[in-house]
C-alpha cells in the first residue's frame, strides 16, 4: 500500500472503531467496546505507517 491508501484505511478504521465503542457502551456490550478500541488503535498505527512512508519518500527525493 502507498501512504495515501494507508491514511484512508486509517481514517476508516478509526471511525469504525469509535462507532463500535459508542454502540458497545450504549448497549452494554463490553466486548464490542474493546473491539472498537482495538480497531481504533489499528487505524492509528496505519496512519503512523502512512506518515513514515511519506517521511522516507521525502528523504529519498532529496538525495
Amino acid at each position: 500500500m502507498n501512504s495515501t491508501t494507508d491514511k484512508i484505511k486509517s481514517a476508516e478504521n478509526e471511525a469504525a472503531g469509535s462507532i463500535k465503542q459508542v454502540v458497545g457502551k450504549a448497549v452494554g456490550n463490553p466486548s464490542l467496546e474493546i473491539e472498537g478500541a482495538a480497531q481504533s488503535l489499528k487505524g492509528e498505527a496505519q496512519g503512523a505507517l502512512g506518515d513514515a512512508k511519506d517521511a522516507v519518500k521525502k528523504l529519498v527525493d532529496k538525495v
